[in-house]
């Protein structure tokens, strides 16, 4: 990403060696909401994962693969969450879109916000056609914010998310292009 992606309020930026405390401190906050949903968040989550998460997001970009960004306060540059673009099939241009904010920072519009601007990232800068953000059936948090965001409910998937050794159905969710023209 050449410029950071912003409406003013919030900043989807690349993540940097230099955030890890404040990542590991929020992903600390919201173990109990987010460790149901996404399977690198457990409660024994260490910063030592968070550091190697942050290294390994260069090599990840450069082989076109997962685009991982920090979602921060456009005032006070204070870590919001998380958000991201992985999986990318290059034959039919579609990526999964994935999110999440810490818990002290729900409700107030920034997932939905910031899922819009990747989206339009996706789309404009990464070429691809279609985005998918698949979630728990029982992630009822997230799929508001799929559904704030524009994003169209196409159906349950089956048996389509392992997290934590459990398969889970999971809500399937799309974006196109023309879903964000205003």
């Amino acid at each position: 990403m050449e410029a950071d992606l912003t409406d003013n309020r919030i900043v989807i930026r690349p993540l940097r060696a230099d955030d890890v405390d404040a990542v590991y401190e929020a992903v600390r906050e919201s173990i109990k909401e987010v460790a149901p949903w996404l399977p690198w968040c457990h409660p024994d989550y260490s910063r030592e994962e968070t550091s190697a998460f942050i290294s390994s997001l260069a090599e990840e970009a450069n082989a076109a693969q997962d685009y991982g960004f920090a979602i921060v306060d456009a005032e006070t540059n204070a870590f919001l969450g998380g958000i991201g673009i992985n999986q990318i099939n290059h034959i039919h241009r579609i990526g999964n879109l994935g999110y999440w904010v810490r818990t002290s920072c729900t409700r107030r519009g920034v997932a939905a916000s910031a899922a819009r601007q990747m989206a339009r990232f996706g789309f404009r800068e990464l070429g691809l056609l279609r985005l998918e953000i698949v979630v728990a059936i029982g992630n009822h948090a997230s799929q508001r914010v799929a559904e704030k965001a524009g994003a169209t409910r196409e159906g349950i998937l089956r048996k389509r998310l392992l997290i934590h050794g459990q398969s889970h159905d999971a809500v399937l969710y799309s974006l196109v292009a023309e879903d964000l023209e205003d």
